[in-house]
């Protein structure tokens, strides 16, 4: 079991988004995704979401909102994984390269354009939808094999 964070940095009518091209053996690559990654023990969410966002893009989240909680069983061959996802649209300082991938600002209308795997554009409808909400995505390999939204509030 793998815990994990997820935010979409949003700045007006645009979305931070990350073009992971950089780390060998990443299963997001060539994929845009947003920021994020694996919780260090003892770490809270929040916590995890402030310390990814600051170490993949320099800025500061002033503050993060949760939407969602999903469960990606068996994703992509590996464990079964657990993100928390979050917004942040209250941060400080300016974006700096990382190791992991390119960044940038990405109109929000132009995101469903971008090579992103299909559940990340559906919960990030949810997230415009819905308070927050809990989900299942199950792929194989690349592929969305099947999902569903378990709680809606």
């Amino acid at each position: 079991m793998i815990l994990s964070t997820h935010c979409y940095i949003e700045r007006d009518d645009q979305i931070l988004m990350m073009h992971r091209i950089k780390k060998k053996n990443d299963i997001h690559m060539n994929r845009w995704v947003g920021l994020g990654g694996k919780m260090n023990p003892g770490e809270t969410p929040e916590q995890c979401i402030i310390r990814e966002i600051y170490e993949e893009s320099n800025l500061k989240a002033n503050s993060v909102k949760l939407h969602g909680f999903i469960t990606f069983p068996d994703f992509m061959g590996d464990n079964d994984w657990y993100m928390f996802l979050f917004s942040c649209d209250d941060f400080s300082g300016d974006v700096i390269e990382n190791e992991e991938g390119k960044l940038k600002w990405i109109s929000k209308s132009d995101i469903n354009q971008l090579n992103m795997l299909e559940g990340d554009k559906i919960f990030m409808e949810w997230m415009n939808k819905y308070n927050f909400f809990t989900a299942r995505f199950t792929y194989k390999d690349d592929d969305l094999i099947d999902y569903s939204l378990d709680t809606i509030i």
